[in-house]
């Protein structure tokens, strides 16, 4: 069985073992993949609206499925690893992961597409928090350990810029679905060296694990990003109140359950520490105000410029080198100048990075969009890392990961909101402005309105300048409106963090 290799599983290496900076290439190869699959896809929108035909809300859920059921699950498979084995559970999910990549590759339409990307989900739930929790076992050194989750910290970040680039260069060579094959060697050698060299780790006295509680986290959470998502994209109505109000309720009686619990699934009173919730916080908010503008640049770069997939992942990179250079540097940087400087700094460079992007139109140079990039990706991967460093500090060893999926909840649940709440601005003021001109027919105007990739295709297919261009403006109207939302949610979440987090530090010396 993979994972069920001799263990002493029970306790971290001692202080010095140099089985962990051995380990540690190792889970950072499954965050990367993860940080990848979650933006890979991007390029590939408009192939996949060319061959699938998704409607415009078709489109969100493929880019937010994914996301959704990641962030209902951390939680759930953060203590599951507690209790099984982080090891066990990272190793069956990488292969879970593999499998399902191939269902997604060869979908036949949206919806089994949609189908594949929440159940990769689901797997992909079982290893971000395993990671995590694995680093803050291996590494009880909190010099270490703040070394080793900026190494996480900047390959996450760097993952998720480097994957338009990966699906630049296939869709350039192959068909959408190969963005989904390149897990599968991956997945492999992460099985194959993990087995041999990643140590067991889990809470030695765990309890009980409750399946009710696991079960209400998950529809709580899944039904509350629903609401929100269907409400931003079709307006408030009775189901959708209805379906919100019933996942509040779950969410509710999921904490109050927690309190009278002998060993909860989730230990409410981690939230308890100011800086680990303000932490949380700041993590969930960047990432919100990021996700949905920069999943709609890959079409930026590619619709409007007229740049090829591999161009538009390339024109990228400047937030995947800013993120590598402050994320490795972020725990020093805490140190010398405190935490709270350095997150709010953090968010003070991604918001004004996103506030460059309103002035975005077809014939802007690339300098002004690679220096904004540039600076969104020095603050991410500042902030990023201290709050994961500083969420994962102040729990303790043997809540390691239900504090590693509480950090990926939100990390998660800020993408998959940003996708629904600003990627639904894009798609309303699009709807709003876009002027289809008179004389085409029915199923060229359904296309055009449905989304920004359909009419292109269409104007494409009808030789139609005047669709093309009015969706252009329509596109850029809305992406202006959702950076300016962004930067603004970013730039308000640093006023808070340097409030919230006045008291916060990190350890100088072995962990607790």
């Amino acid at each position: 069985m993979l994972g069920d290799s001799p263990t002493s599983a029970e306790k971290p290496p001692a202080l010095g073992h140099p089985g962990r900076w051995v380990a540690l290439p190792v889970l950072v190869l499954a965050v990367l993949l993860v940080a990848i699959d979650a933006t890979v896809l991007g390029l590939a929108i408009p192939f996949l609206s060319a061959d699938l035909h998704p409607s415009g809300e078709q489109l969100l859920w493929i880019g937010d499925a994914y996301s959704f059921v990641i962030a209902g699950l951390l939680v759930t498979m953060g203590t599951l690893g507690e209790r099984w084995g982080r090891k066990k559970l990272l190793l069956w999910g990488s292969a879970a992961f593999g499998a399902l990549s191939v269902v997604a590759a060869y979908a036949p339409n949206a919806e089994a597409l949609i189908a594949a990307r929440a159940a990769m989900g689901a797997a992909g739930a079982t290893l971000m928090p395993s990671t995590l929790a694995l680093i803050r076992n291996l590494f009880p050194d909190a010099r270490e350990r703040s070394f080793a989750i900026g190494v996480w910290g900047a390959m996450s970040m760097a993952g998720a810029a480097v994957g338009p680039v990966v699906g630049g260069f296939l869709l350039e060579h192959f068909w959408w679905g190969s963005v989904f094959l390149i897990n599968l060697p991956v997945m492999a050698l992460l099985i194959v060296v993990g087995i041999r060299l990643l140590p067991e780790s889990k809470n030695p006295s765990p309890g009980p694990w409750d399946i009710p509680s696991a079960l209400l986290s998950l529809v709580g959470m899944v039904a509350v990003v629903y609401a929100i998502k269907d409400a931003a994209a079709n307006g408030v109505g009775v189901e959708v109140v209805a379906v919100g109000f019933a996942g509040v309720a779950a969410l509710v009686w999921f904490t109050r359950r927690q309190f009278t619990l002998r060993v909860p699934l989730l230990d409410i009173r981690l939230f308890r520490n100011r800086t680990f919730s303000g932490a949380v916080l700041a993590d969930l908010l960047t990432v919100f105000g990021l996700a949905g503008v920069v999943f709609f640049l890959s079409q930026y770069f590619q619709l409007v410029q007229g740049r090829s997939p591999l161009q538009a992942g390339l024109a990228e990179l400047p937030a995947t080198i800013g993120s590598i250079v402050t994320g490795l540097a972020a725990g020093s940087v805490a140190r010398r100048v405190s935490p709270r400087v350095a997150v709010t700094a953090g968010l003070a460079a991604v918001g004004l990075g996103l506030g460059v992007l309103p002035v975005l139109d077809a014939s802007t140079p690339y300098p002004l969009v690679g220096v904004a990039l540039m600076l969104v990706g020095l603050g991410a991967g500042l902030s990023f890392t201290v709050t994961a460093d500083l969420i994962m500090s102040n729990a303790p060893k043997e809540n390691a990961g239900a504090a590693s999926a509480i950090s990926e909840t939100a990390y998660e649940l800020g993408a998959a909101l940003g996708i629904a709440l600003l990627g639904s601005v894009i798609t309303g003021v699009y709807r709003s402005h876009l002027a289809v001109p008179a004389g085409m027919d029915a199923g060229t105007t359904h296309a055009a309105n449905d989304s920004f990739a359909g009419a292109v295709d269409a104007a494409t297919r009808h030789m139609g300048s005047a669709l093309s261009a009015s969706a252009q403006g329509a596109f850029l109207d809305g992406l202006h409106i959702a950076a300016a939302v962004g930067s603004v949610v970013i730039l308000l979440a640093a006023v808070g963090a340097w409030f919230v987090l006045r008291r916060a530090r990190l350890e100088s010396s072995v962990g607790h």
